[in-house]
């Protein structure tokens, strides 16, 4: 076990206070910081005790060690997770990601094409899925999946815009996956000229609706939001489609392979497949390959993937895919003894609140207090967490496995 620092992205949607608070740096942050990636991404590696070693080195050096002899052959000595701290006071673009057999296929195409991994127009630089969870941090605001049918027509028909009637009575005549692909195409590919009549409109309708305090004056202020951000951009009509989202500290929501998504705004802990697959939407000056993303999106229609987690006491586990396994360890600094942290494998520890007690099978032990990091390799077997001195919170992040491999 050793302690691991991770690096801070500075994307323009960031926040210039939360993650400077968490790590102990004047506030506010000369620039907005979005993310603290912790892990071996082959672009922003964490460093681990000293700084002159990269995750990525450990992983090389030792694969059997580190990952263990099952998880060394599954992942081909590669890390299968990012474990990212994120703050959002912009929204992100609109994105999907990719299915385990469309990355690879859609890898093979683009190695076979001679597309450059670092062009803009590169769909797939890697050949891995990317599924993704977001555990939140504070209230935090997304959209995520198709809306059932029925519901957008009562919103479009709420919103009352004349220039989309046509639209609405499309969706109203074919309220199923298929409605919503046609739609969605229809938006997604119009002129630019009429996106830059249609958005306006809609616009002018979000305006009239939140006045009114009308049933969906949230959804309209996120339109009006985006719109504001992003003025003739496609995306902001197909977020019409799309769940509103607004999760309360410590709910976990899924993004799984095809289902379209933007973070709004908001603070939590994300982990996903490391993995750069990143079909785009809209609300972004970014590349949009259209035929790829509609190969790719899943327009079935329903509620987002709220996940319920697993274990009793201070420990929940959400493991939603063989890629990772999220445990989200509160304490309110009464408990008698350390929690089994129940996943095992190669670990990253990162606490957000208060200080935590790491300790491993092999007599190791590891204060990590807040906005740091500890590395717990496979060949450390089954770890324990308590607090140190009062409430704590700390996220573990390990691959979805399981135990024996």
């Amino acid at each position: 076990m050793e302690v691991l620092r991770g690096s801070v992205r500075t994307y323009t949607w960031g926040s210039r206070t939360h993650l400077a608070e968490l790590l102990g740096d004047p506030v506010p942050s000369p620039h907005p910081q979005a993310e603290l990636w912790l892990g071996a991404h082959r672009d922003e590696p964490s460093r681990l005790t000293g700084g002159d070693r990269t995750l990525v080195d450990a992983l090389r050096d030792d694969p059997t060690g580190t990952l263990g002899p099952g998880r060394r052959q599954r992942w081909s000595d590669r890390l299968p997770y990012l474990l990212k701290v994120l703050a959002a006071e912009e929204p992100l673009s609109l994105q999907a990601h990719p299915s385990a057999e469309q990355a690879a296929a859609g890898y093979a195409r683009e190695e076979a094409a001679g597309v450059p991994r670092t062009a803009a127009e590169r769909n797939y630089p890697d050949p891995l899925p990317k599924p993704e969870l977001l555990c939140a941090l504070t209230e935090f605001h997304a959209l995520a999946g198709f809306r059932e049918p029925a519901e957008t027509v009562r919103l479009l028909r709420a919103l009352d815009v004349r220039a989309l009637d046509h639209h609405t009575e499309l969706l109203a005549a074919q309220p199923d996956a298929d409605g919503l692909r046609a739609l969605f195409t229809t938006w997604i590919t119009l002129p630019q000229r009429a996106v830059d009549e249609l958005v306006p409109a809609l616009l002018d309708g979000c305006v009239a609706h939140a006045r009114g305090h009308g049933e969906f004056t949230t959804e309209a202020r996120t339109l009006l939001d985006l719109g504001e951000r992003y003025p003739g951009d496609a995306g902001v009509l197909a977020a019409l489609l799309l769940n509103r989202v607004a999760l309360a500290p410590g709910e976990c929501l899924y993004q799984p392979a095809g289902s379209p998504h933007s973070y709004l705004a908001g603070a939590g802990v994300e982990l996903m497949a490391n993995s750069d697959n990143v079909l785009r939407c809209g609300l972004t000056p970014k590349h949009v390959d259209v035929p790829e993303l509609l190969r790719v999106l899943d327009f079935a229609p329903g509620a987002p993937t709220l996940l319920p987690g697993e274990g009793t006491g201070p420990v929940t586990r959400f493991t939603p895919s063989e890629y990772f396994s999220l445990a989200r360890c509160s304490f309110d600094g009464t408990e008698e003894k350390d929690a089994d942290l129940g996943i095992e494998g190669p670990r990253i520890v990162v606490t957000v609140e208060g200080t935590v007690r790491v300790s491993t099978s092999r007599g190791q032990t590891q204060e990590v207090g807040r906005g740091t990091a500890a590395w717990v390799p496979a060949c450390d077997g089954p770890v324990t967490i308590g607090a140190v001195d009062g409430p704590a919170l700390a996220f573990a992040a390990a691959d979805g496995l399981g135990d024996g491999q």
